[in-house]
């Protein structure tokens, strides 16, 4: 008798094939993700970086340019009776002020400012040789940002009896990963000048404490 050949169903073939297509994508995906993450985060921090730092200096700009400080918004130069430098005071409210209304308009900017960049996927392998090759891919850039002001006081030394005093602001900015798939942590800082003046006299030691660091 002649033994009847079983057929393997066809559908049986096609779900093996697509069950070994599926581990083999995942395999892929895997080793993929973890070729790339690392390339990932590093343009990540770096482009977050860069928006930062243009959003800073864009929002500080504007605010100087908008309020044009003078050097007696912030601070007083006080003489005794000869005529002589005694102290420089600090205006301690338009001090506050400043910092306060500054870093509300700088956080606020950088709330808005996260977003997509394109980066062709030749650079995410980490090879100098595919570095801005092939195809682009979007990643999803949403930095969490906070940005502290700090105005100082410094004084040197402007030629023979003179002393020149510069009042800046100090920004500092911590950048953080807000997608968990992006993990990176960096800060940066800025100062801008606010207003300076060239005080003629001697500036006793005492006038150096008179202003605090705010």
């Amino acid at each position: 008798m002649k033994r009847r050949k079983r057929n393997f169903p066809k559908y049986r073939i096609v779900a093996v094939i697509a069950i070994f297509l599926l581990i083999v994508l995942i395999i892929f995906a895997v080793w993929t993700d973890k070729a790339v993450r690392p390339v990932a985060s590093m343009q990540a921090e770096h482009l977050s970086l860069l928006t930062t730092n243009q959003t800073i200096e864009e929002t500080a700009s504007e605010y100087i340019a908008e309020n044009n400080h003078t050097y007696s918004d912030f601070a007083t130069v006080i003489y005794d009776n000869s005529g002589r430098v005694s102290a420089v005071e600090a205006i301690t409210q338009n001090i506050n002020k400043v910092q306060s209304e500054l870093a509300l308009e700088i956080n606020s900017r950088l709330e808005k400012s996260g977003g997509y960049a394109e980066i062709p996927v030749g650079s995410l392998t980490g090879s100098y040789m595919l570095a801005g090759k092939g195809f682009k891919i979007r990643l999803r850039i949403c930095p969490a940002n906070k940005a502290t002001v700090r105005l100082k006081s410094d004084f040197t030394s402007a030629g023979n009896n003179q002393t020149c005093h510069r009042i800046s602001a100090e920004v500092t900015a911590e950048i953080k990963s807000s997608l968990p798939i992006y993990d990176f942590e960096t800060e940066t800082e800025f100062e801008f000048l606010l207003a300076e003046s060239i005080i003629v006299g001697e500036v006793p030691e005492k006038s150096l404490y008179a202003w605090k660091e705010y």
